[in-house]
């Protein structure tokens, strides 16, 4: 994995792994290889699932350091099934990704937002 010495809190990636992404479910991407190239530009955390199913396979880039302290935010990449698409991916994570690289205007077309979750009601204390 390659860790640049100019920012010690490097983007880092997410990769769901779980009841969709990942699996069979997805097919015409090797998923095991994907992980791996991730892996060689950035550091990769293995989710389970991030309750985004009808994105399979979902990414999420994290900003580094210096890309939060420049106002960057994570972002959710869906539908990221093909070696291209991962290549567009590493490109950006090794151009310093959010807050440092614009948005490829490729990876715009796999943006999204999650949906929220909703929060479970508070308990109304036996009324």
């Amino acid at each position: 994995m390659l860790v640049r010495p100019t920012d010690p809190v490097p983007c880092r990636v997410t990769v769901c792994r779980d009841c969709c992404c990942g699996s069979p479910k997805v097919t015409g991407i090797d998923h095991a290889a994907q992980l791996a190239r991730l892996g060689e530009e950035a550091p990769v955390r293995v989710s389970e699932c991030l309750d985004v199913c009808d994105q399979a396979n979902v990414i999420v880039v994290q900003p580094s350091a210096a890309g939060r302290a420049a106002g960057g935010r994570p972002v959710w990449l869906g539908l990221v099934n093909d070696t291209d698409a991962t290549e567009d991916v590493v490109a950006w994570v090794t151009a310093g990704g959010p807050g440092v690289a614009p948005l490829p205007d490729i990876l715009d077309l796999y943006a999204f937002s999650p949906r929220l979750r909703a929060s479970p009601e508070p308990s109304s204390g036996g009324r």
